[in-house]
């Protein structure tokens, strides 16, 4: 049975910040929600034994209370992503989203070659199972609306204020 590793830290800006991981890599970035909550979320997407572990997830820790300091711009740790080649096209396109830019969803399709799946970008961008890490929080739509997130349009709209303000 695969071990995951989890660990939460407390954010003025999102609150208790939940991060889990295998041997891998990081696999699973929450907020915003219970510690029953993101654990019943977890095992449903990562089965396995689930351990709290701090030293396991010290360096997405410490990046992780970095970025939401306004002092990292790009993360850098390992990653254990689950999903299709589509969705993890998109994820790859949307880790190269500078900070404190955006991109709409419809770029992101051309980007990877698909340049009328701006729907299916969408759906793959909902799926990310890292956001802030990989910034699902970056993609709009083409006529500037913030289109849709995870968390809430209000705190896609925190995240990139937040960035346009620390983006020097």
């Amino acid at each position: 049975m695969e071990k995951i590793y989890y660990s939460s830290f407390d954010s003025s800006l999102l609150g208790k910040v939940f991060v889990a991981s295998t041997e891998r890599g990081v696999c699973m970035v929450d907020f915003l929600k219970s510690e029953n909550n993101f654990l019943k979320s977890l095992r449903s997407k990562f089965p396995g034994e689930l351990i709290r572990n701090d030293q396991k997830n010290r360096d997405v820790l410490n990046q992780l209370k970095k970025y939401l300091r306004g002092n990292l711009k790009r993360f850098d740790c390992k990653l254990d992503l689950k999903g299709t080649s589509f969705q993890k096209k998109v994820w790859t396109a949307l880790s190269k989203i500078p900070y404190g830019q955006t991109r709409s969803y419809k770029e992101i399709g051309r980007a990877i070659g698909h340049p009328k799946a701006f729907r299916a970008v969408g759906n793959a961008n909902g799926q990310n199972s890292v956001p802030l890490i990989i910034p699902c929080h970056r993609v709009i739509e083409s006529n500037g609306g913030l289109g849709g997130f995870g968390h809430g349009v209000n705190v896609k709209r925190q995240l990139l204020d937040f960035e346009k303000t620390h983006r020097f």
